[in-house]
């Protein structure tokens, strides 16, 4: 894997020397402009609107627009001047339970592994972690982005979450059209958690895959080989009228699926009892007795007792 950031952790005075790695990677399948007539790849060309000229690399320096086309400058010096100076640092600033941090503030993963001769300091602090249950919130600086962090015990490696500042984080007022005031029917909320209860499972990751990169990849493959795609129609989905009835169907819905999934917990048999007339009772309670013995007539097909 490529290091993506050499530093220390520090928790107190104490140092653990660490090189960070990333622990995901993007899927997501590339593609590019291509000129439809000739069949070639379009390039991104830098090119300055008033010069009427591409610019050069060299020739470009970072502005920020304070007023409509007004721009301040900035050479690579001066900002790196300002960049934190703990940037090759990771200072853990508290220690907290994961469980108090909303997901909304997670960004991205990395793994930390130890670096030179910190391996004893590296075993200290996640062992300590791993004991303590705690997780180390803390700063850190990458490629000239400052960002929180959660410092973390994943299986046997720390691992870093970095993480958005509160101020990054949109206040759920701003969401536009939430209901206020209305009130739940109970009959439906509890056909809600029943459906929640049928579809709840533990969590198993191996089990979700992304099935639009699938269909892209065999969709490519059938183009490069020069068959003939057909997409089918999309399926048109309706506006769903009755809540009750959409619970109920995807109740039923959810049954088979669970019993296939769950070979644990086989499927209950579900008894029906249909009206009889008293005639019928009685036959079919003279029918579960015990058989008489038969024995042979003259007659054919016939029996007596």
């Amino acid at each position: 894997m490529h290091t993506v950031w050499k530093g220390a952790i520090s928790f107190g005075l104490v140092h653990v020397p660490v090189k960070m790695f990333s622990a995901t990677e993007d899927k997501d399948i590339s593609m590019r402009y291509v000129h439809k007539e000739c069949g070639s790849p379009l390039s991104y060309v830098r090119k300055c609107p008033i010069c009427e000229k591409e610019v050069e690399w060299e020739e470009i320096s970072k502005g920020y627009e304070y007023e409509k086309s007004k721009f301040v400058l900035f050479e690579k010096e001066e900002l790196e001047q300002i960049t934190e100076q703990a940037n090759k640092s990771i200072a853990i600033l508290d220690f907290v339970d994961l469980s108090e941090i909303d997901p909304i503030y997670f960004q991205k993963t990395y793994y930390l592994a130890p670096d030179q001769a910190g391996g004893n300091a590296y075993q200290l602090l996640k062992e300590a972690m791993r004991q303590s249950g705690k997780i180390g919130i803390a700063k850190i600086s990458i490629r000239s982005k400052s960002s929180l962090a959660a410092i973390r015990v994943l299986e046997e490696c720390l691992a870093i979450e970095t993480m958005f500042y509160p101020d990054e984080i949109r206040p759920v007022t701003q969401v536009p059209n939430l209901p206020e005031n209305i009130t739940v029917n109970e009959k439906e909320l509890g056909m809600a958690q029943m459906l929640i209860d049928q579809l709840s499972t533990p969590f198993d990751p191996q089990k979700y895959t992304d099935d639009y990169r699938e269909r892209l990849l065999k969709l490519i493959e059938h183009k490069v080989t020069g068959e003939e795609i057909k997409i089918a129609p999309a399926k048109q989905e309706t506006n769903v009228i009755d809540l009750m009835a959409a619970l109920q169907a995807s109740i039923e819905a959810a049954k088979p699926t669970l019993t296939a999934t769950d070979p644990g917990k086989p499927k209950k048999a579900t008894k029906t009892k249909t009206k009889t007339t008293a005639a019928e009772d009685k036959q079919a309670a003279g029918a579960e007795g015990p058989k008489p013995k038969r024995r042979k007539t003259t007659k054919k097909n016939e029996t007596v007792s």
